[in-house]
């Protein structure tokens, strides 16, 4: 008698992951871990996350959620990203976001840029995210992608103290030193 082990993983092997306090994702079968993100991280990301808050939420064009939530975009992706942007209120179920949101949102750690601009936007692109953007404390850079084609092109970027609009998302700009200020940064009227 033989034994197989699964080697490709879908949700419902990942959905009996126990709560340990690790961040899992499901990427093309495979899973993969993360630390729990820096002080530093987290403060960029709540910063972001009010910025978007304001332009989607309060103009009403969509709901803005943050991590750990699971993103469902396939039986065999299943994603935590920092924020997530969905445009349908039919995607949000008791699971979580289910198929490909408007916007996906990585704040890169330290060390981790590279799995979050190949792994993760590969999979993305695959799966049809259209807006995927990178945010780079330690640089001080944010990435808007879009997807064309299959992949993802770079649709606006800045670095330091610029401001980033995005053509797709008409009147919302990124005063990036918004994002690198201290705790008490609150967005533009």
């Amino acid at each position: 008698m033989s034994v197989v082990l699964r080697t490709h993983l879908t949700y419902e092997d990942y959905r009996l992951i126990p709560d340990d306090g690790r961040r899992y994702e499901l990427l093309g079968g495979q899973l993969h871990v993360t630390l729990a993100p820096g002080l530093e991280h987290q403060r960029v990301s709540k910063r972001l996350f009010t910025i978007l808050l304001r332009y989607f939420e309060e103009g009403g064009r969509g709901e803005v959620l943050y991590a750990p939530l699971d993103v469902i975009l396939g039986d065999d992706d299943v994603v935590q990203p920092d924020l997530v942007v969905v445009g349908d209120p039919a995607q949000l179920s008791s699971r979580g976001v289910e198929g490909a949101p408007l916007l996906l949102v990585e704040v890169a750690s330290p060390g981790r840029a590279h799995y979050d601009r190949t792994v993760k936007a590969q999979r993305y692109a695959a799966r049809g995210v259209q807006h995927y953007w990178i945010v780079d404390p330690e640089a001080r850079r944010l990435e808007c992608f879009r997807l064309r084609e299959g992949r993802y092109a770079l649709e606006a970027a800045g670095t330091g103290d610029q401001s980033v609009e995005m053509p797709d998302f008409p009147m919302l700009t990124i005063p990036l030193a918004m994002l690198w200020s201290g705790p008490a940064a609150t967005p533009p009227e």
